[in-house]
């Protein structure tokens, strides 16, 4: 069975689009259309902008977005999933490519989401930091017991696991992880504490643009970073995305879930080839591949 996969902040280049941009007519719509949406050329941001300015989140989480769904779209009859899953802002791509979504409301709820996001950031001084070579239980123990605002964010494999929340409870939490043994315990270059209490203002203002959006049932499962489970109703689908902004990333879960499922094979649409690392480290059996416009005839 073949699932397909969309990538999350992070994954993003200068020049990321340019060649789905270059050789389809239907890129070139959707860019534009995006483009108007938005109110600025995020076009000329992706293409020419430097990394710099690709890294603001009001700007990175739509232009990873408007990659992975206009690349999946210029697939055509080639985009055949049977079931989807994305990466935190992934799932939005996963919801749209997956039909649940249409191409405007979905990019639409992703610049609210940005722009909730990055209020929330610039209330409280926030971060996140990568743990290597720790179970997942003992990284859970000492967020658990570390004075402050600080969770489990990120399941991204086993031994590698994402944690968020107030600047001194990750300084503090990262001292007492290395002293359990982890490889590493490093404070990542973000903007803010994704996926954990911190985004609560973030959620309650994307929640009101959620439940104001149409959902429609999806062509295939989507299996959600909250429940890493197969989802295909509407309402859950909603309820699940909007828990999404405080709730951690179950990717480790949810890879696993769908090897049970069936999936022998995983596509990653869009930039970069992060997801298909972590595939692997789950399951080196898992066959990954990117998708790549080549393989629309």
């Amino acid at each position: 069975m073949n699932a397909y996969i969309f990538p999350g902040q992070g994954a993003q280049f200068s020049g990321m689009g340019l060649d789905l941009y270059e050789n389809s007519a239907l890129a070139q719509e959707l860019f534009e259309t995006a483009n108007n949406i938005l109110g600025f050329p995020i076009t000329d941001v992706m293409f020419e902008g430097s990394a710099e300015d690709l890294k603001e989140t009001k700007v990175t989480q739509p232009a990873i977005f408007l990659h992975s769904v206009i690349l999946a779209k210029t697939l055509g009859d080639n985009f055949k999933p049977d079931m989807v899953a994305g990466h935190s802002l992934g799932e939005f791509s996963a919801l749209v490519a997956a039909g649940a979504l249409t191409f405007e409301d979905g990019l639409k709820l992703v610049s609210q989401r940005a722009q909730a996001m990055q209020k929330a950031c610039e209330l409280q001084p926030s971060t996140m930091a990568a743990v290597l070579g720790l179970d997942d239980d003992v990284v859970e123990k000492v967020c658990a017991t570390t004075e402050g605002i600080v969770v489990a964010a990120n399941y991204n494999c086993p031994g590698q696991l994402v944690i968020s929340g107030e600047v001194d409870a990750i300084n503090k939490a990262c001292e007492t992880l290395k002293e359990e043994g982890a490889r590493r315990a490093l404070v990542l270059p973000v903007g803010g504490a994704f996926h954990s209490p911190l985004m609560e203002p973030a959620r309650e203002e994307l929640a009101a643009a959620i439940e104001n959006t149409t959902f429609s049932k999806p062509n295939c499962p989507i299996y959600q970073n909250v429940t890493a489970t197969a989802i295909t109703d509407e309402n859950e689908i909603k309820a699940n995305l909007i828990s999404q902004l405080t709730a951690p990333v179950r990717w480790t879960q949810s890879v696993q879930q769908m090897i049970a499922d069936g999936a022998t094979h995983f596509t990653e649409v869009g930039p970069g080839k992060v997801l298909q690392g972590l595939v692997k480290k789950i399951d080196r059996q898992a066959e990954t591949a990117s998708a790549s416009i080549e393989t629309n005839a």
